[in-house]
């Protein structure tokens, strides 16, 4: 599936208990190369586990808390429940 046909959201956006794979990171470069350090790499899976302004997740077995500021800055696309 291409890039253009997936349906990419903001990592804040995804609902609580949902997982995601990381399509794309915004942000200059040291931003990008630091959430790749902290396992957000593209094709990452990612549980969201709770959070609105600060969100909760899950990668790579990991809780990690993300500010909303970098949390909009990873494009996810959602995962049908169940699929890994």
């Amino acid at each position: 599936m291409s890039a253009s046909s997936r349906h990419l959201s903001p990592l804040c956006q995804l609902p609580a208990g949902v997982t995601g794979r990381v399509c794309e990171l915004t942000g200059d470069e040291s931003f990008c190369q630091r959430i790749r350090e902290m396992g957000f790499g593209e094709a990452a899976l990612v549980t969201k586990i709770s959070g609105t302004t600060t969100s909760l997740c899950l990668v790579n077995g990991t809780r990690l808390a993300l500010n909303h500021s970098a949390a909009r800055s990873i494009l996810v696309e959602r995962l049908p429940d169940g699929a890994k």
